[in-house]
């Protein structure tokens, strides 16, 4: 069987490569090395057994000569950055997937299962409980707020206190241009993949992390920048208070998720979410890359925030744990390996430094106002 691996240079996807090679499968690897991920070229971590062709997943030609001959695909070419170029994201993340319906169905491809990448930033702000008003769904918190150092996401009926909740696979809600474009990529699939005969999975992940996250890009999880930063003698900084929940998860984990879903069919034209199960607090998450990198430093709270940043979500991972999967490594490990591969590249500060001035300049990171 051959596999078409969109994205198959970055993190997720060459990892799913490296699996798929070891399942005995045959893979084409189709890649932009976009600069912002790959600004040194392709990876010396790309598997030498997989074929590789470079080029666009948006690109009419460039997808179609890679769709030949393949009984499968895996599409994880995306954009993702924290920066203010929306149009990019509807454009490789959501067109992608209807272009790769469309080679499919209008060249009449025998192509038996496709599976797409998605996000837990489909869930947005995701799922609480009031007090007085039971499960709500807030949107994002407003700005002012925020800038208030007023963290807690409130009741959208009373203006009360809120608890968090796992949130579940119905929970659609984005409010970011990536996770509406990760969305429709979501609907295309699924909708197209029933319409037209061509069973097909959106995996939504959450946190992950792991070797090979590229640390160029502004983008890049918590792991990326607790990590450059403690590299070059500097404490980690926590955005908000550190109370933040997420769920963080190794990339190996969802490797062999994305395997399931390409073998199992009882995930045919279903959305699952791909989690570890487990909450942690970003602080909890700094302290564990500081102990990891053997280091005396205290994590820092300085006042600032992420504007767009979620402030609880954890992922309810029942639908995928019903088909047998589990997460397996600890968190721990998972940010040992992150080190341990990071350590391998000099010079990384200055990849740091660029990333927070970009941020900075679009206004994505922002301080808390002082009360007059």
């Amino acid at each position: 069987m051959k596999v078409l691996v969109t994205g198959g240079a970055g993190f997720i996807g060459s990892h799913t490569v490296d699996l798929l090679l070891a399942r005995g499968y045959q893979v084409r690897v189709l890649d932009s090395l976009q600069p912002r991920v790959h600004p040194l070229g392709k990876p010396a971590w790309l598997a030498g057994d997989a074929e590789f062709q470079q080029g666009f997943a948006e690109n009419r030609e460039d997808l179609g000569r890679a769709l030949e001959g393949v009984d499968a695909v895996f599409h994880f070419a995306a954009y993702q950055d924290y920066m203010q170029d929306f149009s990019a994201f509807l454009r490789v993340n959501a067109e992608s997937t209807a272009l790769l319906y469309e080679r499919i169905v209008e060249r009449r491809l025998p192509v038996r299962k496709v599976v797409v990448a998605s996000s837990q930033a489909v869930a947005g702000e995701g799922k609480y409980e009031c007090r007085d008003h039971g499960v709500v769904y807030p949107g994002p918190r407003p700005l002012e707020q925020l800038e208030r150092g007023d963290w807690e996401v409130k009741c959208p009926r009373c203006g009360g206190d809120l608890r968090p909740l796992e949130i579940d696979e119905s929970v659609a809600r984005p409010h970011t241009a990536y996770g509406i474009s990760k969305l429709a990529a979501e609907l295309l699939a699924v909708s197209l993949g029933r319409r037209y005969g061509i069973p097909s999975v959106a995996l939504r992940y959450t946190y992950v992390q792991g070797p090979r996250n590229s640390f160029y890009n502004a983008y890049s999880g918590a792991c990326r920048i607790f990590s450059l930063r403690l590299l070059a003698g500097l404490p980690p900084v926590v955005y908000e208070d550190g109370q933040q929940l997420r769920d963080f998860l190794d990339v190996a984990d969802v490797a062999r998720a994305n395997l399931l879903a390409l073998e199992d069919p009882r995930a045919d034209d279903g959305v699952f979410n791909v989690g570890p199960g487990r909450a942690m607090t970003v602080l909890e998450f700094a302290r564990v890359v500081v102990k990891a990198a053997g280091a005396s430093l205290e994590p820092v709270i300085t006042g600032e925030f992420r504007a767009g940043d979620t402030r609880h979500t954890v992922s309810d991972v029942t639908a995928l744990q019903s088909l047998g999967w589990r997460a397996e490594i600890p968190i721990e490990q998972t940010v040992g390996r992150y080190l341990e591969w990071i350590r391998g590249f000099s010079n990384t500060r200055q990849y740091l430094e660029a990333a927070e001035r970009a941020m900075r300049a679009g206004q994505v990171i922002r301080k808390v106002r002082p009360v007059p």
